[in-house]
């Protein structure tokens, strides 16, 4: 696999993981709860129930999270990803962590405006108590570093992207009082995200992610029906969400990857959205200013590839052709056909390959085992080695 010979580490890096386990695909999470989960991870969450319970204290529970992510490091490593995280194990969620700890933000319980099929997380949802534009510090910088000072592999971190603190609740998680004017909020959001990802620049990331649902969402007929039925126009979302990702960006070394992953929800194994890119593919492509994309297209709830005619020269897609919502192990014949349909559109030197989300969106993982994730994850360098050498 080629690990070096790029000034991008998404495009140096054949093989990825992303998400949660991101070991190159969205999916850099690894299944932590899943009904088959391993040791490790039951070890780690069961812990994490037990501080919650006030049975073992925040400092042992860290403890158990430092010895659990140090070897989750290694495993990455030894299987030959070029990118390595801390498989998000400190984490409850993919978004609210993060997005909860931010200055003029509240995560709460509420009820849910999301809904995946046939089974939902807890229903948390976020809201604005203060003025946004400013960062005062994040517990997940920290979380960063104890993985930037355990890889030898290139560190990569993942946070949600901006428009998670708006699409799921519009106006109603946005007071007036706070912000008469949405487009000052839109504004003071991207400024937040600029001091976000300047911090993890400062902090030695160089290879940061944002986990972008919400592009995809916005390709589902009835999540736009649910978008014009609140007031806002769904045609107007992808360029007010592609001007905060360019503000979030606007300050970042010149050495600095983003990428973006899109998908259409992740947790349990279940999904929220359906449909193919075209309805935001040309604003993706061409004025968000990533670096790359892990896209999902583990199923023909994403479509087709044709949206990839709009992608330009020097940005890499990172196609997520291998699911991590089961523990089938697809066939190299039928990845390299999907590669081979995806080269039609975007030359065969601008793709990767990757798990199409993390194995774990959230704390309860998705229905697989640790050695099938390993497993997925073992095909994926080794089929990118035989591709692109």
């Amino acid at each position: 696999m080629r690990c070096g010979g790029s000034d991008r580490v998404v495009t140096a890096c054949r093989a990825s993981v992303t998400g949660k386990l991101h070991a190159s695909t969205h999916s850099t999470s690894f299944s932590r709860r899943s009904r088959r989960q391993s040791s490790a991870h039951a070890a780690a969450q069961g812990s994490a129930r037990e501080t919650e319970k006030e049975e073992i204290s925040a400092a042992e529970l860290k403890a158990v999270e430092d010895r659990e992510i140090a070897a989750v490091i290694r495993k990455q490593e030894e299987i030959g990803l070029c990118a390595v995280t801390d498989g998000e194990f400190r984490r409850a969620f993919w978004n609210y962590d993060f997005l909860g700890a931010l200055p003029g933000v509240e995560a709460y319980l509420g009820e849910r405006k999301i809904k995946f099929q046939g089974v939902n997380p807890k229903p948390m949802m976020l809201r604005v108590t203060g003025k946004l534009g400013t960062f005062t510090g994040h517990p997940m910088l920290e979380h960063f570093k104890f993985v930037r000072e355990h890889a030898t592999a290139t560190p990569k971190m993942a946070i949600p992207s901006p428009s998670s603190l708006h699409f799921r609740y519009g106006r109603h998680a946005v007071p007036q009082s706070i912000y008469p004017d949405m487009g000052d909020f839109y504004r003071d959001l991207g400024q937040t995200f600029r001091l976000a990802v300047r911090a993890f620049a400062d902090a030695g990331c160089r290879y940061l992610q944002f986990d972008e649902v919400n592009f995809a969402y916005l390709c589902d007929p009835k999540l736009r029906a649910q978008v014009t039925a609140r007031g806002e126009d769904p045609e107007k979302l992808p360029t007010i969400y592609a001007s905060m990702i360019n503000a979030a960006m606007s300050d970042i070394p010149s050495d600095m990857t983003i990428a973006m992953h899109l998908c259409r929800g992740n947790f349990q194994s279940t999904f929220v959205a359906s449909g193919g890119y075209e309805p935001v593919a040309e604003i993706l492509f061409n004025t968000v200013n990533v670096h790359g994309y892990f896209m999902e297209y583990d199923s023909d709830r994403a479509g087709g590839f044709e949206p990839l005619r709009f992608v330009p020269k020097g940005k890499t897609i990172v196609l997520g052709l291998v699911t991590s919502k089961s523990g089938r192990l697809e066939t190299r014949d039928e990845l390299k056909r999907r590669i081979d349909e995806a080269a039609k559109y975007v030359p065969l030197e601008q793709l990767c390959l990757s798990p199409q989300c993390g194995f774990a969106s959230t704390e309860e993982g998705n229905i697989l085992s640790e050695d099938e994730q390993w497993a997925k994850l073992a095909m994926i360098v080794e089929l990118a080695e035989e591709i692109w050498g």
